[in-house]
Parts: C-alpha cells; structure tokens; sequence
C-alpha cells in the first residue's frame, strides 16, 4: 500500500504530494488526514506530513519510494483540527483532500510581515550628555540631533529620527557602533479596524432576549455542545443574543466566529461588536490586501483576539480553544461555495464544532426551509424572538397589484401608491429605501396583463427563455415553443422584465428632482470602502432614498426609513428554481423589516403580478409559520430537499461529444449499481450550455437519505478515476446545490 502526503504543511506548500511506501506493520493502521513522519530530501531528515490518499499502485518506480517512519505523536494543534474537517468536507461534498486542505488553510504563503523599528538610547543620562558635549565639539550635528532627542525621549520611532530629524542611516549605524543607541524592531500585525470609538453600555434585554441566553448558557455550563436556531422577527435583537452568548465564551478564555453572508453587511455588525468587545476583535473579507488576511490570521492563530467576523470563509479561521460559532441570517445562498468542495457553511460549522467541543447558532427571521425542519425535528434546538427588542410595531404591508396599474393607464414601474407615499416621507424629512429583486433572474417570460408564467409540466419550476425561441426546464430538459401572446389572456404583453437599479435611479430623480438619491449595486462598490461609504452616508441622513438590489435589505438598521417599496417582487418569485417560492419569501420579509426601527410607524409596498401567491401574501403578513407550512407541502409533494436529498453532477468539457458520451456513461453506471432506488434525472443542459467553449451538463439525483448519495458519490469517483476518459473533463458533485444549473 502506498500513501500519498503532504509535507511541510506549516508553510502551506499544498500544491505537491508526495508518494510513500506503507510498512507492512503500519497498514491498516493510517489513515486519510493522519499526520505521519517521514524522510524526506537528499539527507533523509525526518520530516512530518499528512496523508491524503492511500491506494495500491505507485505512479513511480517502487524500489525508489521511501516509507514512512510512524504515526506523528498526538498533537491537539489547530492544523490537525482543520486537517480533519478537510478530510470530512471530502467525504461530504467530492473533490481531492488537496482541494479540502486548500480550502480550510486559505493562506497559501506567508507574507511579507509589517515590522515597526525603534531607536533606543543605550547610555546613562550623565554618559548621554558627556557624549553630546563631545559631539557639539566636533559639529558632529546629525549625532547632536539624534543624542538630544534621545536624552528627552530613550525610545524613538525609526521613521521620526530619519524623516523629521533628517538623519541618514549610516549616522545611526555609527551610534549603533559606539554603543550609544540599539535599533529594534517588532512585528506589526496590520489591523483592519482602525480609531474606533468603544462605548457599549449593558442594555436591558426582553423577557425573550433573555430566556434564549439562559438557555444557551444553561447548555454551556453543563457542557452541552448544541445547535441552535434562534428565529427573530426582523428588528427583535438577534445580535445582542449573539453577543451575549460570545461574551459568555470568551469568559471561559474561548473565541467565536461570526459569519455574515455580505460585505456589506460587515460595517454595521462589526460597529456593534466592537463596542462591545473592543480590540479583540476582527474582520475577514475578500476585500482585504493578503497581507491584512495574513496578518488576521496569525493574530487569530496566537490568541491576540476572541472574535472573528466575516462572510463564509472566515469559518476557518485558526483559532485554538473555538467555542462559539454563530451564522446571521443563515438562510442566504452566499454560504454555499461555487468553488470545490461545494460546502455549505452550515453543516461544515456543525462538523468543525462538533470535532472541537464547541456550540453553534444560526439565527434569521426567515430561517431556511432545512434549519426549520431539523429543528421541527429535535436536531436543533429552537430559540424563538416573536417581538421587536424596543416594542416596535411591525410595519404595515399593503399589496399592489400591477396587473391592475397597467389597465389603468400607468406603465411606469412605479406604482401610483408608492409615488404618493415616497413623496409624502420626502416632505416629512424621512428616508426611503427601493429595493429590485433581481435575485434568480434568469429570463423567466410573464405576462404583464394577468401574471402568467410559463411553467414545466413534469417539475413544477418556470420555464427558461433560450436564444431560438425556445422555453427550457432546468431540471429534465423539458422544452417548448416561446408564446408570442398569453395563453391565459391572449394579451401581446407577455415577455421578460428589463429594469435595473441605474433606469431607477434616474426614473426617480427625474420624479422627485428634490431628492438625493443613493445606489448600491455591484458598479458603485467596486472600490475596496464602497458598501462602508455608501451605508454611512445614508444612516448619516445624508440621502433620501436609497436604491438597489439584495445587498440593501440584508440586517443593515436605519431608524429614520419609514417605507420600503418593493419593485418586482415576481423577479425571484419565477425564476427556475425549486426555492423560489422561499428566497422570495425571505427577500421580501427581510426587506419589509427595514421599515419602522425608529421611533415613527413603518409602511412597505409589495408591487407584484402575483398577490394570490402563498409567498407574497405570507410576506406581506410577516407570518413565516404559514409560508413553511405551504412551502414543506410543496417539497413533499415533488420531493425537493429538505425533505428529500439533491445530488448535482455537473460536467464540462471542451469536447462536446466526449462530454455527452461521458454522461450516458456516468448515468448508465449510476443506474447498475443503483440497489437503493435513487431517482435519476437527466443528463441535460443547465441554462448557459457552453462558456467559454467550455459545453456544460447536468445529472442529477434524488434520494431521502443523505448517506445514500454520498454513498453514490463515492462509487461514481471510482469510476470516473479508474476511465481514462473522463481526464478530459471536469467532474463536480454538488449536494442540495442553492442554485440550479
């Protein structure tokens, strides 16, 4: 047997293995992710690794392959407990243990570390002034400077004596020579959190607040390690329970991790929490130099902080007594990777904090449709925020229809309502945010008569528009001619929605010319503060209306709006996708909870073609319990996760007809070793068939238990390892995928 390892992993040199021979006494013993030492190098100095395969056959000459010494003595480091985790995420979710490492050591290579230098004065006060006596003897004017100021201050910093004493280095080598001064140097960790004000004062939590922190430390204290789902209406103080929980840690000399699923949402959050915890926290996020992730990291790594927040990939981060691992709003697509292993960070934090001793919370007022289920059925503990923290009404919602604006005469996209109650919160002096739900567009046709929407037959999901005129299911490829009037009403104005935010922007400016008008999307935050600028500036008061898409209704706080317009709501509601019934649920209720967290009542306005739907009418009367009830009925009935499990296996190739033959020969195999009745559908193409003149393709797999497709998984890896043929393409697996393809 032989095994494949990497070596030198404290350098995160990933991108090589290499093969060792297996002792005879040794087999059986090792296994995937152990750490082992080895010889290694001309002088066979022994070195220790990790093993990330084992198998039978060698790719090199057998004779030549060293062995490996023994097992690495039990070490409880944070690498050997990440190292576990990428071993788990494998089996999980497919790919190579390289791809699994890769991913939980995200630092590839050190950087290069920021160091601060000092002068510091070596002499006695009465040896210093002897020698500046001499010096002014000898004009020696350079050492005078230096010595005096050392003579008032004995430590200075390297970059003052240079620039503001205008003294060369060769001056301060010759000090250093005659023993009259020493330069220093300390590492500078680069700390993205800079000048910030601490003031948090204890608050007065609500009977809620404070029955959902004792029992988490109830559970805490008597070394219950759990997960929780703490389910809040929007505005009801979810993250003071948070930060209840991580200071009832980090009492104990333990660390939390906070994941947040945008950047934008990090400005707000990490304010809130660094009143409370001061310097001893800090941020991750894509945004930030290498050096700045680097430096977070080995903080992280060396206990200079307890808290780390930051979207999904601050989950990994080194810290080495975790206790805490929190997940706000836990129901948002950006904690699934695209990248493989294609992880969810929510079971990963349940795996990572069940292989470290530690509890874990998601929180949300609109909770994904799994986190609900599971703790309908005990596996998590439920913790429930029924109010608003500050005794705040919920706003009201009212419903337009805009099947009936268009027969009255009004084609703007902006209904006669939400123009009457932007004008009259701009006369009032208070704010307004409007928000496109362009999540899940994807070229869904509807009419804008009656709100017909093309769906498949055989999956229940919207059909896609396709170049050619054709209408496609993602799911079974299912395809039919595109209508060119409404089968419903006969109406010519069916067809796709266009708008974006900047048509807003301007259609709003030149509406309400008085205005001062913000927009947020991807072109105003490309630059590196762009989501911190903008959000300052509107909860400063210094705009009236704020315009954009999802990354403006996610947990951001502005006591002064009073009303949020809703544009489209249909965009997500249509889009070809079995959550779609739920994201739109989510992005309405998390956009409707902006409105009314200050003093003054809040209003929402929901334009849609369809306010019969179960999604839109439970939105607009802020009641999740209805919608889950309706949307778990429907994935029973088509048997879509969480009640069943979904498999993806998705295939790309340059070579079109290689990767079609692959996939009949992928689903052929899957169907012969088929003995626990997995439903498989496919293979199709997903919605952009070819990118690049890379041809894509989708299979995918049905089943109840979770065991059965990693199982599946497993067999499919073999065969695809063991076929030559497949080394031409991309092989991925994709479980309970958020996005279909």
């Amino acid at each position: 047997m032989y095994a494949k390892v990497i070596v030198d992993i404290t350098h995160e040199k990933l991108d090589r293995v290499f093969e060792y021979r297996i002792p005879a006494e040794l087999e059986g013993a090792l296994k995937v992710g152990m750490e082992v030492i080895a010889p290694f190098g001309l002088g066979n100095r022994e070195i220790s690794g990790y093993i990330v395969d084992i198998c039978e056959n060698c790719e090199y000459e057998a004779n030549k392959i060293k062995a490996i010494l023994r097992p690495a003595e039990k070490r409880n480091s944070i690498e050997i407990k990440l190292i576990e985790l990428a071993a788990w995420m494998k089996e999980h979710y497919g790919g190579t243990m390289i791809q699994a490492l890769k991913t939980v050591l995200p630092i590839k290579k050190e950087e290069r570390m920021k160091v601060k230098r000092y002068v510091r004065l070596l002499l006695s006060e009465k040896e210093g002034k002897e020698k500046l006596e001499e010096y002014l003897k000898k004009n020696q004017k350079a050492r005078v400077r230096v010595l005096a100021a050392l003579l008032d201050n004995n430590v200075l910093e390297y970059e003052f004596v240079i620039h503001k004493l205008n003294v060369t280095r060769t001056v301060l080598r010759a000090l250093e020579e005659q023993g009259v001064a020493r330069i220093e140097s300390e590492q500078v960790f680069r700390n993205p959190i800079k000048n910030r004000e601490q003031n948090w004062q204890p608050i007065a939590y609500t009977g809620e607040q404070q029955n959902a922190i004792d029992i988490f430390r109830e559970d805490y204290l008597q070394g219950l390690h759990k997960t929780y789902l703490l389910y809040g209406v929007t505005g009801s103080g979810k993250t003071e329970v948070y930060m209840e929980m991580i200071a009832r840690v980090v009492r104990d000399g333990k660390q939390a991790i906070v994941l947040i699923p945008e950047i934008a949402l990090t400005y707000q959050t990490v304010m809130r929490f660094y009143k409370r915890f001061g310097d001893r926290i800090s941020i991750l996020n894509s945004r930030m130099s290498n050096g700045e992730r680097y430096d977070q990291m080995m903080r992280a790594k060396e206990g200079a902080i307890d808290v780390m927040i930051g979207p999904r990939s601050a989950l990994f981060t080194p810290f080495p007594n975790l206790g805490l691992i929190v997940i706000d709003e836990e129901h948002e697509p950006t904690y699934k990777s695209e990248q493989i292993p294609r992880y969810h960070a929510r079971e990963t934090a349940i795996a990572r904090a069940e292989l470290e001793g530690a509890s874990v919370v998601l929180g949300s007022a609109t909770p994904s449709l799994e986190a609900f289920y599971r703790a309908g059925t005990g596996e998590y503990k439920l913790l429930t925020l029924r109010n608003r923290s500050q005794k705040q009404e919920l706003p009201s919602v009212y419903t337009v229809d805009l099947r009936e604006e268009l027969k009255s005469g009004n084609r703007s996209i902006i209904s006669r309502q939400l123009h009457e109650l932007i004008q009259d919160r701009l006369d009032k002096k208070q704010q307004i945010i409007l928000f496109i739900n362009r999540r899940g567009y994807a070229g869904f046709i509807s009419c804008r008569s009656c709100g017909y929407v093309a769906k498949c037959p055989h999956c229940d999901v919207s059909l896609t528009s396709h170049r050619g005129g054709k209408l496609v299911c993602h799911y079974c490829g299912y395809e039919m001619p595109e209508y060119q009037t409404c089968p419903e009403c006969g109406s010519k104005h069916i067809g796709g929605f266009r708008a974006g935010t900047q048509q807003i922007e301007e259609l709003v400016k030149k509406e309400f010319p008085e205005a001062r008008v913000l927009r947020m999307d991807m072109d105003t935050t490309k630059e590196k503060d762009g989501h911190e600028k903008i959000l300052e500036t509107f909860a400063n008061e210094e705009a009236d209306i704020l315009i954009g898409t999802q990354m403006i209704v996610k947990g951001h706080d502005f006591p002064n709006v009073t009303l949020v317009g809703i544009l489209a709501a249909d965009l997500s509601l249509y889009a070809d996708d079995y959550r779609a019934g739920e994201r739109t649920f989510q992005l309405l209720t998390q956009a409707a909870g902006r409105a009314g967290r200050g003093k003054a009542k809040g209003e929402v306005v929901i334009q849609t073609y369809s306010p019969e739907h179960y999604a839109i009418e439970t939105a607009a009367g802020q009641d999740y319990e209805s919608f889950y009830q309706e949307e778990a009925a429907y994935r029973r009935l088509m048997g879509y996760p969480p009640v069943e499990q979904l498999m993806a296996i998705l295939a790309a190739g340059e070579d079109e007809e290689l990767l079609e033959k692959a996939c009949g020969y992928l689903k052929t195999y899957a169907e012969r070793v088929n003995k626990l009745q997995i439903r498989i559908i496919g293979p199709t193409s997903p919605y952009v068939g070819k990118v690049n003149d890379v041809y894509r393709r989708v299979i995918y797999l049905k089943h109840k238990d979770y065991n059965a497709l990693t199982g599946m998984k497993d067999k499919l890896e073999q065969y695809i390892e063991v076929n030559p043929g497949f080394a031409k393409l991309r092989i991925q697996f994709d479980f309970n995928p958020m996005n279909i393809f």
